[in-house]
Order: C-alpha cells, then structure tokens, then sequence
C-alpha cells in the first residue's frame, strides 16, 4: 500500500497520547501551567481541548450522539484520558467494520465551519481529527519549552513505531 493508512494514524495518535498522558501524570503540575492556546487557560483545559475534540470528530463520524462540550470532563487527568480512549475505541470500531463507507461524503451543520469545510468523507473527517492532536501536542512541547519545562516528546511521524 502506498499512503498512511487511518489504523496507522490512529497508532501514532495513540502513541502521542500515552506519551502526554505518563508525562502530565508524572508532573501534575505541568496542568496547571498558563497555556492561552486555543483560548485554553491551562495545560489541563488544553489537554481537555485535545481529547474532546478527538471524541467529538470520532462520535460525528460514526453518527453517534456528540457530547456537549459543557459535558466533558474537565479533568482530573485520568478522566481526561478516558475520553481520548473512547474516542480510540470509536475510531478502532470504525476501522475495523468493513461496512464503513469511508468515502461517502457527510455534510457538518456547523456555524464554526466555513462553508467549503461542511462537507467530508469521514477518511478525511478521522484524519482530520487524529492530525489536530498531533498538531496541538507539538504546540504543548514547544509552550512547556518556552516556560523552562521542556520535554522528551518526539512526536515527528519518523519516530512512531506506527508506521514501518
């Protein structure tokens, strides 16, 4: 196959999760540090931001009900971590159903989206989602480097076991 298959995707998403989730875990308080990153105030409200949106994008393209982000929890971080391992749960399920249609095309009613992004089959909306993670934990790497925390997180695709 050539390309980066969603089930690879969804590894390396799950290896930066587990990297962030044993690092915050092991220097709670890295969580409460300012973060001001997608209007987050702190790393764990932007820890929040990071697996909610991965839950909501997976419940969307599975047409399941989506939580209400006043609904997610707002930590403590091994709840926080829960909803990045539903949102694995929702992803695997999909992947591995080979009833899924990954390229018809579902149509997003969202105000927040401009026009000509309302629409996307779910290959593109899963993608979507699992690189918005990786983007945001390479902004958290760079923002705890910045406030002296620096950590070993090596989240470049090359270093992923995911991917051969």
């Amino acid at each position: 196959m050539i390309g980066v298959s969603l089930a690879e995707l969804l590894a390396w998403n799950d290896e930066a999760a587990t990297y962030w989730n044993e690092h915050l875990g092991a220097n709670p308080a890295l969580l409460d540090l300012p973060c001001g990153i997608g209007g987050a105030e702190t790393v764990q409200a932007f820890v929040r931001h990071i697996w909610g949106v991965e839950l909501r994008w997976a419940q969307r393209i599975a047409g399941l009900p989506i939580t209400a982000g006043k609904d997610l929890p707002t930590g403590p971080l091994v709840a926080l971590y829960g909803v990045h391992v539903l949102a694995g749960q929702i992803c695997r399920k999909l992947i591995d159903d080979p009833a899924t249609d990954w390229s018809g095309t579902l149509e997003l009613e969202y105000d927040w989206l401009p026009p000509h992004a309302r629409k996307g089959s779910r290959r593109k909306l899963m993608a979507h989602g699992l690189f918005h993670s990786q983007r945001h934990w390479a902004q958290l790497a760079t923002l705890l480097r910045n406030a002296g925390y620096p950590a070993d997180f090596k989240g470049d695709i090359l270093f992923s076991r995911a991917l051969q």
